[in-house]
């Protein structure tokens, strides 16, 4: 195992530079050898994120060096990464938020989890070397997000073990289309896919109940729906998959509906794109205005991964 290390001095004049230097240092979880030696795992963003550092430092009159490490003895840096501590007092906030959510507004209850959330994802931004202790925590994480949201959005579906069956576009043209009223990511998400690449004459209905869902409309996101949570998969994916739909952008957006519905790893643009969901969610009532300005949103955030996918 190689690594790598950062040297730097700077000027005892310089406490801007050095408190920035500092903070930047912090934020990359790097582990100090001595005063003025760091040292990270041998990666191409460590070294990005070093080198960004140094650069800072040689600019302001100090003196820096990203080096490379390969000493046999260099393994012992591991107990240097080890965030279990860190992991442990997550785990104790969880358990707290866990005993007083049942007697929290159901919005109040989603904000502390996400308070959770983002810590977590600062200390795995930052582990290295990640372990039980992780997937516990991620795990714990993922279940208490589940309770808020059934605060927030009752009758959420349980996951279907059946197998997915291949359905055909012509089938499912000039519906109307059911789901639960006050929609949220996955409903919004999935009213998006069914609108701009399964059935564009789609119209939609919202219900009070499940069980008010009408006969001739076509489910999505409850439990009994047509079309809803499946293995592993949220209603999203279970309509990209049933509906054969293969577009690298659009699997790129099944993994953020996925982990922003139901937990796991979330990817850089969860959190910006929860934020603009939640304020529509809060700003607007009427849930067919709520899916127009969701549908904006969802087309803009398409467009860029398909430049990306291209680029």
């Amino acid at each position: 195992m190689s690594w790598c290390a950062l040297v730097l001095s700077l000027p005892t004049e310089t406490a801007a530079v050095r408190m920035r230097a500092w903070r930047a240092l912090k934020a990359t979880g790097a582990a100090a050898l001595r005063d003025g030696m760091y040292v990270l795992p041998d990666r191409e963003k460590c070294r990005e994120r070093f080198d960004t550092i140094a650069d800072d430092v040689r600019q302001h009159g100090g003196t820096a060096y990203v080096l490379k490490l390969e000493d046999r003895g260099a393994e012992q840096f591991l107990s240097l990464f080890d965030r279990a501590e860190q992991y442990a007092g997550l785990m104790g906030d969880i358990a707290t938020v866990r005993k007083v959510i049942p007697k929290l507004e159901p919005l109040e209850a989603v904000k502390r989890v996400r308070r959770l959330r983002s810590l977590f994802d600062q200390i795995s931004g930052i582990d290295y070397f990640p372990g039980t202790a992780r997937s516990q925590a991620d795990d714990a994480l993922a279940e208490l997000s589940r309770d808020a949201e059934e605060l927030l959005s009752p009758d959420e579906p349980n996951s279907s073990d059946s197998l997915l069956q291949r359905v055909q576009l012509q089938d499912y043209q000039a519906r109307r289309w059911a789901t639960r009223r006050r929609p949220r990511v996955d409903r919004l998400s999935s009213a998006w896919l069914i609108k701009r690449y399964i059935d564009p004459a789609a119209q939609f209905v919202w219900l009070e109940k499940p069980s008010a869902c009408p006969e001739d409309a076509v489910g999505f996101d409850f439990n009994g729906a047509n079309f809803t949570h499946s293995g592993a998969k949220v209603t999203f994916e279970t309509l990209l998959e049933c509906f054969g739909i293969d577009a690298p952008a659009l699997a790129r957006l099944g993994i953020l509906i996925h982990a922003l519905d139901v937990g796991g790893l979330r990817p850089a643009e969860a959190a910006g794109l929860e934020c603009l969901l939640d304020g529509l969610w809060l700003s607007e009532t009427d849930d067919d205005l709520l899916l127009g300005k969701a549908m904006i949103l969802f087309d803009a955030l398409i467009a860029a991964f398909e430049a990306d996918s291209t680029a």
